[in-house]
């Protein structure tokens, strides 16, 4: 086995570009909402991302796809499969923003977890950069006091399961290049979500079915893009970039919409920004 590499900047470039990417989707997850149920989304984002392999498959082979991680493989695939739901179920019981409080969650429970299961170091700067964007992301989103509510456990539940998602893609880094993370995923993802489908299907219509292809699209390459980031740098070091994905959702809200930030959600944009910037150390260890 290779040493795990540290590349902090390629790494915080890579996430920032899996924000944007996620952000995107977040917009096309938006509008194909109105018309298809989330056991279909979630079963066609997956599938698609099985479809996206196939030409490496029909030029290569199943040979660049041939791992002896397998387990490793289906844990990363349960932790994000079950935080993708929980956090579809977020959306359908809590206020969004509430809903996307949660999920961004994550980055606060990655340096915890990279700790205990890979012996990642654990700085001060670390826990410092987590809580500043966790307080930008607060103010961002404006959490209502549906926190309390006891469904909330399912949307906190959404931010530890992405963060051992997380973790889970920096242990394989080492030897698993991060398109064979991704197939995987997709490939265990779309088997288990197509069992909902027995009770949950529903007709898709022409414009649907391309909004949905487009969404996944998006999440394959983004996940492909965030393994590859998380295989550069550890967790805890480059993980409040991923707040930057709040931020792009804000200004495509915006353009799209007309949804206008007021002076609480620039206060917190700025915070994220400024956590994603204090991630970078200032000189190589």
């Amino acid at each position: 086995m290779t040493s795990r590499s540290v590349k902090p900047l390629q790494g915080a470039a890579l996430l920032t570009l899996s924000a944007l990417l996620f952000a995107l989707m977040g917009v096309g997850v938006r509008e194909v909402s109105d018309t298809v149920n989330n056991e279909s989304v979630v079963f066609f984002r997956n599938l698609v991302g099985v479809l996206f392999f196939l030409p490496l498959v029909l030029l290569r082979g199943t040979r660049p796809l041939r791992t002896g991680r397998l387990k490793s493989h289906l844990w990363r695939s349960t932790y994000g499969l079950a935080a993708m739901y929980c956090f579809f179920y977020a959306i359908a019981h809590l206020p969004l923003a509430d809903a996307m409080l949660f999920t961004y969650s994550a980055p606060m429970f990655t340096p915890l977890i990279a700790r205990w299961l890979l012996k990642e170091p654990l700085t001060r700067r670390m826990l410092l950069t987590s809580a500043i964007g966790l307080v930008g992301v607060l103010l961002v989103a404006k959490p209502s006091a549906a926190l309390v509510d006891s469904k909330a456990l399912v949307g906190l539940a959404a931010g530890l399961l992405a963060a051992f998602a997380f973790v889970s893609i920096r242990e394989m880094s080492d030897s698993e290049p991060a398109f064979r993370i991704v197939f995987y995923f997709s490939l265990f993802s779309t088997l288990i979500s197509a069992i909902p489908l027995a009770w949950a299907w529903q007709p898709v219509t022409t414009h649907a079915l391309w909004l949905l292809l487009g969404i996944g699209l998006l999440a394959t390459v983004s996940q492909i893009v965030m393994s590859k980031a998380y295989g550069l740098a550890p967790p805890g070091l480059i993980g409040p970039f991923a707040y930057l994905a709040i931020v792009f959702a804000g200004v495509i809200a915006w353009l799209r919409w007309g949804e206008t930030p007021d002076l609480t959600s620039l206060l917190g944009a700025a915070l994220i920004f400024a956590a994603s910037l204090l991630a970078i150390p200032r000189r190589r260890s």
